[in-house]
């Protein structure tokens, strides 16, 4: 609406994929409704009966809404009432979750009844979100207290332990100390007997070595011949050409 009139020029293929972004996005915080149905019978068993109410809590906490169908049989027909009692004591047991959204109504065989949940799909998944991460931080929490280092306390101090008694020196006779001395020189006279004679060793050191003299190469039997020369080869004959017949024979 700019005077003069303004123009702007776009990249189309880029609009369009900014659009699309736009609306996955919007999908994806959008919460859908879906309807549940649970099926009932007149004469169910008490214990039948709480297994399917357990059901229907747990559909209207999830935020969605629930379809009770009471099914009729035979002579069953004859008495809705029945099924109509059923249903009042249902929407009394969950009220706090869920409302009667549309009232009970015979169609055919069955009969209807729908409730819807008090609180919304949207804020159910929000709450289930933060329920998680508050989980994952206290189960954080717990790792971290469990693996971080103890603080070092001091420890106790030791009490001395009480040092042996020192043993007393052992006494020494004139008789040990003579058996002592006798079996030094035993020991002495061994190892003197046990050493070689220096002179044999000298004698060893001073003898020096005698080459041996190695036997001379050994020479040829025979000697190489020398080759004869070759043969002279004989002339080759010339050969004679013979007149043909009729020629004239020069004089």
């Amino acid at each position: 609406m700019a005077r003069p009139p303004v123009a702007k020029l776009m990249d189309y293929g880029k609009f369009k994929y900014e659009s699309a972004v736009k609306a996955r996005e919007a999908r994806k915080n959008q919460a859908q409704t879906v309807i549940k149905e649970m099926k009932l019978r007149p004469k169910i068993d008490v214990h039948d009966y709480e297994t399917k109410k357990g059901h229907v809590v747990r559909f209207l906490k999830e935020g969605d809404k629930v379809k009770i169908t009471i099914m009729f049989r035979g002579r069953e027909q004859s008495r809705p009432e029945m099924g109509a009692r059923l249903l009042q004591r249902l929407a009394e047991d969950v009220v706090d979750l869920g409302f009667v959204e549309s009232a009970p109504k015979l169609d055919g065989r069955n009969m209807i009844m729908v409730l819807g949940p008090h609180k919304k799909k949207a804020d159910f998944r929000a709450e289930r979100a933060a329920g998680r991460a508050h989980d994952d931080h206290d189960l954080a929490h717990e790792l971290l207290a469990e693996h971080a280092p103890a603080a070092a306390a001091p420890a106790p101090a030791k009490a001395a332990a009480p040092r042996p008694a020192a043993a007393a020196p052992p006494v020494v006779t004139a008789p040990a100390v003579a058996e002592e001395v006798a079996e030094v020189l035993q020991v002495g006279e061994a190892a003197v007997a046990e050493t070689p004679a220096p002179a044999k060793t000298a004698a060893k050191a001073a003898a020096p070595k005698v080459p041996t003299p190695r036997a001379p190469a050994k020479v040829p039997a025979k000697a190489a011949a020398p080759k004869a020369p070759p043969k002279p080869r004989a002339p080759a004959a010339k050969k004679v050409s013979q007149p043909a017949d009729g020629a004239e024979t020069p004089a």
